[in-house]
């Protein structure tokens, strides 16, 4: 694919930002989506952008629950959005712990953000221009990921985002109350994710 020929994207980070947070999320009758996330993810699909979900997943690595819960509960949020006319292009998510993993599942790895495996991974398999892309995330791992992968990071202040705000220097990255408000900047400030360079 040549160089004006890639894809802009949005990549999400899930809990806390996607969905309300709760600990090791995998059942789906837990799930619940943040208020307005929704809607935005569809302007963000209207507008053409690829909306990309990057998740870590420990709780795989722990042993509390397996891959398969993982991609039922995708399935899950791929229905729920559907039902909204609003889609989700790709999830990808880290199975991986460097300390606490059992298994092979215990080791460091590209993938567990703020590395920018997912990121990179998904840059290369959907023709995406990274540096024209934005990550969104409720933690500075996220913050750090999308950096290293030459994104633009934004920070929402639900799920831990309030907290981990303040740990983040101001100018690394801009701070909305939700995602609602970020894919509307985005929108606003980004175009149209078609747009070639």
């Amino acid at each position: 694919m040549t160089p004006d020929a890639l894809r802009r994207a949005v990549f999400l980070d899930r809990d806390g930002t996607v969905n309300e947070e709760r600990d090791y999320l995998y059942r789906v009758e837990d799930f619940a989506f943040i208020a307005g996330v929704p809607q935005a993810i569809r302007r963000l699909n209207e507008a053409g952008w690829l909306v990309v979900v990057v998740t870590n997943q420990s709780g795989v690595a722990r042993g509390y629950y397996g891959e398969d819960d993982v991609a039922r509960l995708h399935r899950h949020i791929e229905r729920l959005l559907a039902a909204e006319g609003a889609r989700i292009d790709a999830f990808y998510f880290c199975p991986h712990h460097p300390r606490e993993g059992i298994g092979s599942y215990r080791r460091d790895c590209d993938c567990r953000k703020g590395q920018p495996g997912m990121l990179l991974r998904a840059a290369t398999e959907h023709g995406i221009d990274l540096s024209c892309s934005f990550m969104v995330g409720d933690k500075v791992a996220d913050i750090e990921a999308g950096e290293a992968a030459g994104c633009t990071p934004l920070m929402v202040l639900t799920g831990y985002g309030v907290d981990e705000s303040q740990r983040l220097p101001a100018a690394r990255a801009r701070c909305f109350p939700s995602l609602a408000e970020a894919s509307d900047f985005i929108v606003s400030a980004g175009g149209s994710g078609n747009e070639r360079r």
